[in-house]
């Protein structure tokens, strides 16, 4: 089991703590990839493969506005978690155990859509990484289709290699929630440990490693160009409401 399987394997049962709350974030998120998908010239008959799905976030919610969704992840438990949020939440999604890398290995269909949000993308190490993993992803897009992708700012991180992220501290009813990440730069590459602070009730701190690559805008664009893309463009958060620049590529 590599470092990524490790660390969402072991943040499943948590990742929602870093939300105020969860359910709300599945509705946000999917009215803003709605927009993003009719602008596309796209409507709830498309087929989506979220192939990136962690426990649900944009599954879900897509699922819940009448999209036709599967969903895929390396990570077991997440898959797990998220199969328990779907029948919770009453909606029908198709779940799959699935390395974004290899996709036509458990998919033999194209999708209209295919989506990999929450930074998922720079997981890959290195350039040859992301190269594969970019044309794994293409290769399931239908002709016409599009992929949409987010990924942090690192056009803007790179110039200051930050050592941390601002924290979030959510306020609840019985205490508050406050979730920081501390970030170890190696060139462009940077060891990540996720802490979260509960003190709703008990105070438990929860840490979780993992590593990524900051991968630069103008590199995705060309990896997505070559792998067979006639279009990418961007678009940012005060245009979208999304809290990361997002990836539209047409094939």
């Amino acid at each position: 089991m590599n470092i990524i399987q490790t660390f969402y394997d072991n943040l499943a049962s948590q990742y929602d703590k870093l939300f105020l709350d969860w359910e709300s974030t599945t509705h946000e998120q999917a009215e803003i990839l709605d927009r993003i998908f009719r602008n596309q010239g796209f409507h709830t008959t498309a087929q989506i493969l979220d192939c990136a799905c962690g426990i649900g976030t944009q599954a879900i919610g897509l699922a819940a506005l009448g999209y036709s969704v599967t969903a895929s992840d390396i990570s077991s438990a997440e898959l797990a978690e998220a199969k328990n949020r779907a029948a919770k939440n009453g909606v029908s999604i198709r779940f799959e155990y699935a390395d974004f890398c290899a996709l036509s290995h458990t998919f033999s269909e194209q999708f209209d859509i295919v989506i990999a949000m929450d930074n998922a993308l720079p997981h890959m190490l290195t350039k040859d990484a992301l190269h594969s993993a970019v044309q794994s992803i293409v290769n399931q897009i239908a002709p016409g289709g599009i992929f949409v992708a987010s990924i942090r700012d690192y056009n803007s991180l790179l110039q200051n290699k930050p050592p941390y992220s601002p924290p979030y501290i959510h306020k609840t009813a019985d205490g508050q929630r406050v979730s920081f990440q501390t970030w170890h730069w190696e060139g462009d590459n940077y060891r990540l440990i996720q802490y979260i602070i509960d003190d709703e009730n008990a105070l438990q701190v929860s840490k979780f490693e993992c590593e990524y690559r900051a991968t630069r805008r103008e590199e995705l664009t060309n990896l997505l160009l070559l792998a067979g893309c006639r279009k990418v463009e961007w678009k940012f958060p005060e245009e979208t409401g999304f809290y990361q620049p997002i990836v539209i590529a047409t094939k």
